[in-house]
């Protein structure tokens, strides 16, 4: 069993053998938080305490299994937001001393990679992966399971964070990713022309930050003169620069590393136009290229338990003064 409550959704998932998942089941709080815009830490704390015992019982039931049958207990336990966090973490403790079960912290960044563990049950590392989220976008080559070496990762706003940023200004809500990649489908992605931003050569880190002000300035440009501006051309040109950056960073770092497999992880990698590029990047240079279905890219339970399954092989247990930590590297 594992427990998922880093940021907005409360998780609870049971797995058999690290790979087959039993139930996986996600108690969202978007509809909530997107009267404020995006996510309200107190407000996501206060309703993971709310759900987690609901959310653990309909796991349970839905796996067909009882607490006296769970040998292994992980949690995230970092990063993420520290109330949030600390819901989980502290179910997780309640569960794993009144059963006597061992529990597993868990980095949620690894867990995201792991998604594809329970996507492709033929999966094995070394490979090079790819790491998109509202907080976080990283190239990683990991080496063994849990052992990621970070190639590059971002200076300023994460991916995720770009596109809810950009959607705001032009009127789109939260949450931005999924809102902008349907509003880019109707645009023209070559309206508009927005610097891509490579930095010095050589180097795989990413700088988004520099992209949200070109577009905030276009806009003001724009309505300042009078002209009408077209939302959709301006979702498909914001998502044409930051996805040639990303794709064109990370084919860079798996072919300068000889790596053949590369794994999209994150909640950004549901996005349609993302999927498409980096296949058709990959089809080109003879890469196989794991992704993983819509419902395994979101925060769930289900990567968690699968990350723990094979970190409790590596390193065993987890004390119970386990704690949560919301700037946990990966």
């Amino acid at each position: 069993m594992a427990i998922e409550s880093s940021c907005d959704e409360t998780s609870v998932a049971i797995l058999a053998d690290g790979r087959t998942v039993l139930s996986n089941v996600i108690s969202s709080q978007i509809d909530i938080h997107t009267a404020f815009g995006g996510v309200v830490p107190e407000i996501a704390s206060r309703h993971h305490l709310e759900n987690m015992n609901t959310v653990v019982e309909q796991s349970l039931r839905e796996a067909g299994a009882a607490l006296d049958e769970i040998d292994l207990l992980g949690v995230t336990y970092g990063p993420g937001l520290v109330g949030a966090l600390l819901m989980g973490v502290a179910t997780a403790k309640a569960i794993a001393f009144a059963k006597d079960i061992p529990l597993v912290g868990v980095n949620h960044m690894h867990g995201h990679i792991s998604a594809n563990f329970i996507q492709y049950p033929d999966l094995e590392p070394p490979f090079m992966s790819l790491i998109v989220s509202g907080g976080h976008t990283n190239i990683a080559l990991m080496t063994d399971y849990g052992k990621c070496t970070v190639l590059g990762g971002t200076r300023d706003d994460a991916v995720g964070e770009a596109y809810d940023k950009v959607a705001r200004v032009i009127g789109l809500g939260y949450p931005g990713g999924p809102k902008i990649d349907k509003a880019a489908r109707e645009g023209n992605p070559e309206a508009i022309h927005f610097k891509r931003v490579f930095l010095e050569k050589g180097s795989l880190d990413f700088s988004f930050s520099g992209l949200k002000t070109a577009v905030l300035n276009y806009l003001n440009t724009e309505r300042q003169a009078g002209r009408e501006v077209s939302v959709p051309d301006v979702a498909a040109s914001f998502q044409a620069a930051v996805i040639e950056v990303i794709v064109k960073k990370t084919m860079e770092a798996a072919l300068d590393r000889k790596q053949e497999k590369l794994v999209l992880a994150g909640g950004v990698a549901a996005n349609s136009k993302l999927r498409q590029d980096l296949q058709e990047a990959c089809d080109k240079q003879g890469i196989k290229l794991y992704v993983p279905s819509p419902v395994l890219c979101t925060d769930n339970a289900a990567m968690v338990a699968c990350a723990a399954y094979y970190k409790y092989q590596r390193e065993g247990a987890d004390d119970l003064y386990l704690d949560a930590y919301p700037s946990l590297a990966i």
